[in-house]
């Protein structure tokens, strides 16, 4: 039985995966536009390639691009902000909700409905409720009677901090859930030995849920540094990158730089870049903090 499904499962991983990661490995020493034939082709005609090779220029300029650091910063802020803010954020409240009740069911459907949302569908939300003219930052400028409107997603040092904000709301629901799954898989018996030794709550939350809690903890963190990783689909809507590429992620700065301005070379530079940071993490991750988990 399991042979019979196996290879449509290979089938769809490797055209869907394999083969566009292969590709973008190929067209990342080329200057191409994406129209035509491969870059390495020739041209019957002139007897030239399509594209031009330009061997590790793509990634000279990436790392000279001053959008690309800023890009790379703001992934490298979503990592901080989902490990210090948004997975302690979720973790204090699955100690609080995890026990079986009506009102903890309610509330944990309550915390959970923003991951259900589509991103693109969250991103355009927000982006209404930020909008100056329209939603909750101009019944802020209504309310405290102010002049000018205020439009957080178009002023540099106030748009990327939105969308973190917006990007700890949406996830920290699925975290939760994760954290609520290992606290009621904690025998009740331990808990209660402890707390008949005269633990006191925090004792028994210390000592007692978070280690019992340590494999959950960790695929929580492996999934939150390869989400912050992958941020795009709210970055568009709300900001589109702006203003002046100051709220680019890396895949957003990828399809602003290398789809949009038809320079599929430069782009699949910066899709080989995001794979290999991913990669290394993913292995480095598996093979040390998880496998330690895991004993």
């Amino acid at each position: 039985m399991l042979l019979t499904f196996l290879p449509p499962a290979i089938l769809l991983f490797t055209v869907f995966v394999m083969l566009p990661m292969a590709e973008a490995a190929f067209f990342s020493p080329y200057k191409w536009s994406g129209y035509g034939p491969a870059p390495w082709a020739f041209n019957d005609a002139t007897g030239n390639t399509y594209g031009t090779w330009t061997g590790a220029a793509n990634f000279e300029r990436m790392f000279g691009h001053s959008a690309f650091r800023i890009a790379l910063s703001n992934t490298m802020k979503v990592v901080a902000v989902s490990l210090l803010i948004q997975l302690p954020l979720a973790l204090m409240l699955a100690l609080m909700i995890y026990q079986k009740s009506y009102a903890n069911t309610v509330f944990r459907l309550i915390f959970f409905v923003p991951y259900i949302l589509a991103e693109v569908a969250t991103g355009l939300i927000w982006s209404f409720v930020f909008d100056g003219n329209f939603g909750l930052s101009r019944m802020i400028t209504d309310m405290f009677q102010l002049q000018q409107a205020f439009f957080p997603l178009a002023e540099k040092q106030w748009a990327f901090n939105t969308i973190l904000a917006v990007i700890v709301w949406k996830y920290f629901g699925f975290h939760m859930m994760i954290y609520i799954a290992g606290l009621q898989s904690i025998p009740k018996d331990l808990i209660e030995a402890a707390r008949i030794d005269g633990a006191r709550p925090l004792q028994v939350i210390f000592f007692v849920k978070l280690p019992m809690l340590w494999p959950a903890i960790t695929i929580s963190i492996f999934y939150s540094v390869l989400g912050a990783l992958q941020v795009f689909d709210l970055v568009m809507p709300m900001t589109a990158g702006g203003p002046s590429n100051s709220s680019h992620t890396l895949v957003s700065y990828l399809y602003n730089f290398g789809f949009i301005r038809l320079n599929v070379g430069y782009g699949s530079a910066v899709g080989v870049f995001l794979f290999a940071v991913g990669v290394i993490f993913a292995f480095v991750y598996r093979n040390t903090v998880q496998r330690e988990a895991a004993r």
